[in-house]
């Protein structure tokens, strides 16, 4: 699996992803330069980390979303590519335009720092394939504006489609209003594309992939990743 992490001016994610990629793969994916205007030939994943891309001055992954590099991070997702986009990288996936909706101020109007669960809705994704249905597991969110809101339309086409990959619970797996610190529209933490190759999603799976350092309730989806990539290059 050949992957890219892309970083923008005010990332600080990267090498947390960069580890937990290199755990599942035994590859360091490579590092992206958010002017470069093409990916490396034979990527197989683009990564967009956590953060606070140009300081969170306009809003949240506005203006990353108009880096050279998203031009071909679009093109890539158009040809089937897997992208992820975790935390701040989700916010540029919507105001890119690859994924629907926006990420808007807390609900508290405060910047959350705590662990949260999240229940896993589908299991035939690429990147929960090594999840239980109905699984509920522990992740980290570290944000300020990761309320997810989007029109009636918008949500009822993504609980018709599936397409909500993940969503706020309580360990017992009822998603609850307690649950849903931010205040996301109907719990979710997580969406994917209509092709399910490209997931957004708020919280950080990358912080729980070492069992020294904080559990690894975050590896199966890193693990499910680099089993459908590998079936794919087979």
């Amino acid at each position: 699996m050949r992957a890219g992490i892309v970083l923008f001016p005010g990332t600080n994610r990267e090498r947390d992803m960069a580890l937990a990629l290199q755990r599942v793969t035994g590859h360091r994916p490579e590092m992206l330069w958010h002017r470069d205007t093409a990916l490396p030939a034979g990527t197989d994943l683009v990564v967009l980390p956590g953060g606070f891309s140009y300081g969170d001055y306009l809003r949240c992954g506005a203006m990353a979303a108009q880096s050279p590099i998203m031009q071909a991070i679009k093109a890539f997702a158009d040809q089937g590519g897997h992208v992820l986009g975790v935390c701040n990288g989700f916010q540029m996936l919507t105001e890119a335009g690859l994924l629907p909706g926006a990420l808007l101020r807390n609900a508290t109007l405060r910047f959350l720092s705590m662990d949260c669960r999240m229940r896993v809705e589908r299991t035939d994704t690429p990147y929960t394939n090594r999840f239980q249905r109905g699984q509920v597991f522990r992740s980290t969110m570290a944000h300020g504006d990761g309320n997810y809101f989007a029109d009636d339309a918008t949500l009822e086409r993504l609980e018709g489609e599936g397409l909500v990959a993940l969503r706020y619970a309580t360990p017992a797996g009822e998603a609850t209003a307690a649950a849903n610190r931010n205040g996301s529209a109907r719990n979710i933490a997580g969406i994917l594309s209509p092709n399910l190759r490209v997931l957004g999603l708020m919280p950080h799976p990358e912080n729980q992939v070492d069992p020294e350092i904080d559990g690894t309730d975050g590896l199966p989806l890193f693990e499910s990743l680099a089993a459908t990539l590998a079936t794919a290059a087979a």
